[in-house]
């Protein structure tokens, strides 16, 4: 049998398959064809590039941080070691983000709030109404279908220009003249980027340790949550899922992930075996509350935050209460009426650092202020500052912290962003 015969008898055989399971009522009902635009050197193990600005996560903040980047005229490259963007929101699952108003209005817009209205608006959702003040803190939180945030975030970022590596994470770093070079790896992938500015949205500010710069953790960490459906079909960007604890969870390693996970879904199968009812949805991974914070030029300290201190270099507000999770629980404390508390750049800066940034729940911050500090909407409004700080120091030749205040306010206005008031 000649070549030409085998691969009529794999067409065949592939028709045939597919009218049998059609004949046993497990017809496919759709399909669509699409091609992969393929990238000169695509196949090559060893990659370089050069970019003005390099975002190292692409979650809550890292997704925001890249596309105002990008639309702020610098090159951008984001690197996720996972499939997707969204972090919490997707991977994790918690698509019931919040908090972007407070006490009858709306305290944080920008581009991450343009990205939770469009997933709303395109999956024919519903949103709360920030002129009324709830009578519960999560009243006012907004359910997005995970999958649609997900891709409108991609086209986002291309629209944006920026350049996604997913399944990459750096493996070593080192200074330039210029700013940085970053060793990256994958699987069949071995990428040098060169760069100008960093910003680290790893979560557990991972670069910044790599880096040996300064951080800050408890020995006990919040308990993660795997994020699961019994019985009935997940409804997304409807209804939130249940949740299971899993305590003494760690995003800081591979090894500590891997711990999570598995303790995660050992849970999930005693509930299943114990409810007897079906798992009908099951996130792939838990969401993290807590490991590394870095140590910036300045610490958000929780009297800082429930006073709604106004840092005289604030970039971005804040609104939640402030949510410790425990083996016993959550109690939250709300915030007293009127308070709306700041997020300083120095508190995105690592200390005694330069050409990085941070943005995300590893805000330089002590454990308590973190707890509020941490949620996705607060998240949203460091990763544009820090977009646009990242952006200006590259294109001016200098360092975040470098950057006069104004000139970032200036840009994040430009960009839909809320700025805290100094009036």
């Amino acid at each position: 049998m000649n070549d030409n015969d085998k691969q009529t008898d794999r067409r065949n055989f592939i028709q045939q398959s597919f009218l049998g399971t059609a004949g046993a009522g497990l017809a496919i009902t759709s399909t669509t064809d699409v091609m992969i635009a393929a990238e000169p050197g695509v196949t090559d193990v060893n990659v370089t590039n050069e970019v003005d600005v390099l975002v190292v996560g692409g979650g809550t903040a890292g997704t925001v941080a890249a596309i105002q980047s990008g639309r702020a005229g610098a090159k951008t490259m984001l690197l996720e070691r996972n499939h997707q963007l969204g972090g919490t929101t997707t991977t994790g699952g918690v698509a019931f983000p919040g908090l972007f108003d407070a006490w009858g209005k709306q305290i944080i817009a920008g581009i991450g709030w343009e990205l939770v209205k469009d997933s709303v608006e395109l999956d024919g959702g519903t949103f709360p109404n920030f002129a009324k003040v709830p009578e519960r803190h999560w009243h006012n939180q907004i359910h997005v279908n995970q999958f649609l945030y997900a891709i409108l975030a991609e086209e986002k970022c291309e629209q944006a220009g920026v350049r996604i590596a997913y399944h990459e994470f750096p493996l070593a770093i080192g200074k330039t003249a210029a700013g940085w070079l970053v060793d990256c790896v994958g699987f069949g992938t071995r990428r040098r980027v060169l760069c100008k500015q960093l910003i680290d949205c790893t979560g557990g500010a991972e670069v910044v340790g790599m880096l040996k710069l300064p951080r800050l953790r408890e020995e006990e960490t919040q308990p993660g949550s795997m994020l699961l459906q019994l019985g009935e079909a997940n409804n997304p960007g409807r209804d939130r899922l249940d949740a299971i604890y899993i305590h003494g969870a760690d995003s800081s390693n591979s090894r500590t992930v891997t711990e999570a996970c598995l303790t995660g879904r050992k849970a999930v199968l005693a509930k299943v075996r114990n409810d007897k009812k079906r798992l009908m949805h099951l996130q792939p991974e838990p969401g993290f509350r807590e490991s590394y914070r870095i140590e910036g030029e300045t610490v958000i300290t929780v009297n800082d935050y429930t006073s709604g201190r106004l840092f005289e270099d604030a970039v971005s507000n804040a609104f939640y209460p402030v949510d410790l999770h425990s083996k016993s629980g959550v109690q939250p404390k709300p915030l007293k009426p009127s308070t709306v508390p700041t997020i300083p750049l120095r508190a995105l800066v690592p200390k005694g650092s330069r050409n990085i940034i941070v943005a995300g729940r590893c805000v330089s911050s002590d454990r308590l202020a973190n707890s509020g500090l941490r949620v996705q909407a607060s998240c949203m409004g460091m990763g544009q500052a820090a977009g646009v700080a990242a952006s200006l120091a590259a294109k001016s030749g200098t360092t975040p912290l470098e950057v006069p205040i104004a000139e970032i306010h200036k840009l994040l206005r430009e960009h839909s962003a809320i700025v805290p008031s100094q009036a």
